[in-house]
């Protein structure tokens, strides 16, 4: 009825969680990282960690003596060995080969405590033994019995010694009660927290049952995070979807409406170059003429002032004439050089480029990028009936994981075990009464073995205080006191004490060191080491047709690797009981909950989005003919090299300023006089000349070289560049048109990973929550180590330490009665003593004359006195 009721439960747990996540054959990347929160959890209060305290120090020293006694390490193989039925071969078939090594391994293994254990016996058997006849020799004035001591000259010596070596002994025992009576008082206290283990054990199961509904609700309330994540992205599929394809072929496309839109740059940069070519040759064509004009009316005057007579008298000086002479002959430089009179215009050129630029091409690329920037509103409109059918089915999904986990009795289940949980905490109640009577009772024997021992300390300690409280150093052995005497015989009450309840000490503390000793190297230890576990999981151990009982028993199914270490280790770590109990392997839910199929419905539903873009028109016609117009603009037909070589010519032959400057040098050179004055003059009105005329000229000859110079490289292989230009919008238009099917179904493929990897988000986070956090089995391994802290801290290491400390009390009580029996004779008033004749140190007259063979009928030695 417990596995049907356990089966329900863990079957609900799977039933209401589990989602099988679908093989796809493409790798595809991962989508963006959904955040489903943490599954709550409730709050364990069991602390399965026991810390002793001080007495721990005691079950150390326990551990280290079993382990002196028992060094061998765990006999996993002999154990399985004899648990496959080999104890009843053993007893029948004994003289088999086999049996006698399994017997001889176990003997070896054992061989400590069996040593001990006959020391144990010897000693319970050869005590009354030993008691008996050392009564039945005392009761003859043998071994001691006899009332008389001899005298001897250490005999202070050896009464300090023995009292000392008893009290020390005493000391001993009183430490071995001590521990042994912790020991029962620590296991008695620790019994009276079994209920408080118990019950903090029960309140966690209960909270087990409790939270696991809540935390199945919660798995299967979060579907909704992943659902509103996959219809958000349905509701934003233009930007996503439309975004990515736009983003793809504006890799392509951009360039090509770059390179168009640089080319009617490059019109309007023409434009204003012939513009500007134009302008200049009309401005330079009139200042040319208005210069030559001047230059003629310099060289004139300079000629009518060289007529000077002061350059050609007789009485004038010869510097001067020779100055004239070469200002005369350097006044043919005074000349124009360049000749833009015979360049042609460019008015031709002009007029076509203003028609061309009528036709604003900047417009046309505009449109083409505001037609590639509406692929995401292309998009929404053409997949409008997909992203509805899409919705319907991912809310489809939903309500089925909904009615499938409704579909189990989880909620039954955990009601019945709940209810298991409740009757199994009242059936323990009632057996507490009993434990606690137990416990008196044997509080009681543990107490009353310990009183025995303490009896025999009672004796012992009464006798050294009233045996030493009672000496007398001036008394002879036939004079002691009353208080001496008692103390004597108190030590040998004690004496015989020992020997009347030594064995039956020996005995108890025999039986529970065999018991304790074993159970502690044979399962405490293990079980903390692990290594009990795989005696346990011994294939074909308990039946021999299991490999594994565990999953044999509960789900006939041996092979499944289910371990009760495994189980055990799951558990302890708080893990769910989805993994402890490898139910993944077991039960396959996605059969029922047909998370493929779905899974397949959406990819096939986007698979059938058909986008077609061929209304993005990235240039009109019109644009187009405006390219190839420019084209033919007849920007060629410009003669480049005689425009460059004029402008390449300086505006006069000769520098004007540089002419002035040597003028008005050779000038200075003349005598003071009206001849130096108009020559002067002249420079004055050369200088004026180039400031106001060779200045602009040149400036405007630098504007027409630098628009002839750009022209030239317009019109390098325009119709080639214009046709480049075509090209390159022809291909972008053909991949937008025909070839960018393959890409829509790339990025539909993606968009499509993108959405089915939520819900695979959704299905591995929830296979997570089942394995980590749904239902976790801490309890289970809370009661396994709650038996282990029972069994084994609280019951076996009491019990042990009660035996050492008893044990090492009862050893040490053969000691205390050989010393007790020889300290008595120091304190008991004998009946006879030895007495010595010394005639050089005793007078004749002190010894008595009585009659001294009566009086010491067994003297030690003949006396000296010669009347005697």
């Amino acid at each position: 009825m417990w596995k049907t009721g356990i089966l329900l439960l863990l079957w609900g747990l799977l039933a209401s969680g589990e989602l099988q996540q679908e093989t796809e054959s493409r790798r595809l990347p991962p989508p963006g990282k959904l955040d489903f929160g943490y599954v709550p959890a409730g709050v364990y209060e069991t602390l399965a960690h026991y810390e002793p305290g001080p007495i721990g120090i005691l079950f150390h020293m326990v551990h280290t003596y079993l382990y002196v006694v028992q060094p061998n390490t765990f006999p996993q193989d002999l154990l399985v060995k004899l648990a496959k039925d080999k104890f009843g071969a053993i007893q029948t078939e004994y003289q088999k080969p086999e049996n006698i090594v399994l017997t001889l391994q176990a003997i070896y293994y054992e061989i400590g405590f069996l040593v001990c254990a006959t020391v144990g016996l010897l000693f319970a058997i050869l005590m009354p033994i030993v008691g008996l006849f050392f009564c039945m020799c005392r009761c003859c004035d043998n071994c001691g019995g006899e009332m008389h001591q001899r005298q001897r000259k250490n005999a202070d010596c050896r009464r300090g010694l023995l009292g000392t070596l008893l009290f020390s002994t005493s000391l001993v025992i009183t430490i071995g009660v001590l521990c042994a009576y912790a020991a029962n008082q620590n296991l008695s206290s620790q019994v009276k927290n079994i209920r408080r283990l118990v019950n903090s054990n029960m309140r966690d199961l209960h909270t087990f049952a409790n939270d696991t509904p809540m935390q199945i609700d919660y798995l299967i309330s979060q579907y909704a995070t992943a659902k509103n994540k996959v219809i958000y992205d349905l509701d934003n599929i233009g930007p996503l979807l439309g975004g990515r394809i736009h983003d793809q072929l504006d890799k392509e496309v951009h360039p090509a409406l770059d390179r168009v839109l640089n080319m009617a740059g490059a019109m309007r940069e023409t434009k204003e170059a012939l513009e500007n070519v134009s302008v200049s040759l009309e401005v330079l064509q009139e200042a040319t003429g208005k210069l030559n004009f001047n230059l003629s009316l310099v060289r004139f005057s300079i000629n009518r002032t060289l007529n000077d007579p002061g350059c050609h008298d007789e009485e004038s000086d010869a510097t001067s004439a020779q100055l004239c002479r070469n200002i005369r002959q350097s006044l043919s430089q005074l000349q124009i050089s360049a000749n833009f009179t015979r360049l042609p215009n460019v008015n031709t050129q002009l007029d076509r480029m203003n028609d061309i630029v009528k036709t604003d091409l900047k417009i046309f690329v505009q449109r083409g990028y505001s037609s590639l920037n509406d692929t995401p509103n292309m998009v929404i409109e053409q997949t409008r009936s997909v992203v509805e059918s899409v919705q319907s089915l991912v809310d489809g999904i939903g309500n089925n994981i909904s009615s499938f986990s409704k579909a189990f009795p989880v909620q039954s289940s955990l009601s019945n075990f709940t209810i298991f949980i409740s009757h199994a905490h009242a059936k323990i109640e009632d057996y507490y009464p009993e434990i606690d009577q137990m416990d008196f009772y044997r509080w009681i024997g543990c107490i009353a073995l310990c009183c025995m021992v303490v009896l025999v300390l009672t004796f012992n300690y009464l006798g050294l205080l009233c045996g030493t409280l009672g000496y007398d150093k001036h008394a002879s052995p036939t004079t002691r006191g009353c208080i001496s005497n008692t103390g004597g015989t108190m030590l040998m009450a004690g004496v015989g004490f020992s020997f009347i309840f030594s064995w039956v000490l020996m005995g108890v503390v025999t039986i529970i060191f065999l018991a304790g000793g074993n159970i502690e190297k044979l399962v405490c230890e293990p079980f903390h080491t692990k290594e009990l576990f795989k005696v346990v999981d011994t294939p074909h151990l308990i039946n021999p047709e299991w490999k594994n009982f565990i999953p044999g028993y509960i789900y006939n199914d041996s092979d499944l690797e289910l371990t009760s270490e495994s189980l055990y280790s799951t558990c302890k770590q708080n893990k769910g009981i989805y993994s402890a109990m490898r139910l993944d392997k077991i039960f396959n839910i996605s059969s029922f909950l047909n998370t493929t199929v779905f899974t397949k419905d959406v990819v096939h539903q986007l698979d059938s989005v058909k986008i077609d873009l061929r209304g993005i028109i990235l240039l009109e016609a019109e644009g187009k003919q405006n390219l190839l117009d420019f084209s033919e603009a007849g920007l060629s037909e410009i003669n480049y090299a005689d425009y460059l070589e004029e402008v390449n010519k300086g505006v006069t032959v000769v520098d004007l300023l540089s002419f002035a400057r040597e003028l008005e040098a050779q000038t200075d050179l003349m005598p003071r006089g009206p001849l130096q004055t108009a020559l002067k003059g002249h420079v004055g009105t050369l200088r004026q000349i180039h400031s106001q005329q060779i200045i602009p000229m040149e400036q405007a000859m630098s504007s027409l070289n630098q628009s002839m110079r750009f022209l030239e490289r317009t019109a390098s292989d325009l119709p080639n560049k214009v046709l480049a230009v075509l090209d390159a919008i022809e291909a972008a238009q053909f991949l937008i048109s025909q070839n960018a099917t393959q890409l829509i179904k790339q990025e539909t493929e993606k968009y499509t990973a993108t959405l089915v990897g939520y819900f695979h988000q959704y299905i591995e986070w929830v296979k997570t929550s089942l394995a980590m956090e749904v239902a976790p089995c801490k309890p289970f391994s809370n009661m396994v180590d709650t038996v282990e802290i029972i069994a084994c801290s609280f019951l076996i290491d009491s019990m042990n330490t009660f035996w050492m400390g008893l044990g090492c009390s009862t050893l040490f009580l053969l000691p205390s009665v050989i010393l007790a029996v020889k300290l008595a004779k120091y304190y008991r008033r004998m009946d006879t003593e030895d007495v010595y004749d010394d005639i050089e140190t005793i007078p004749m007259k002190t010894i008595p004359t009585y009659d001294t063979m009566n009086r010491f009928p067994r003297a030690s030695a003949p006396p000296r006195h010669i009347d005697w």
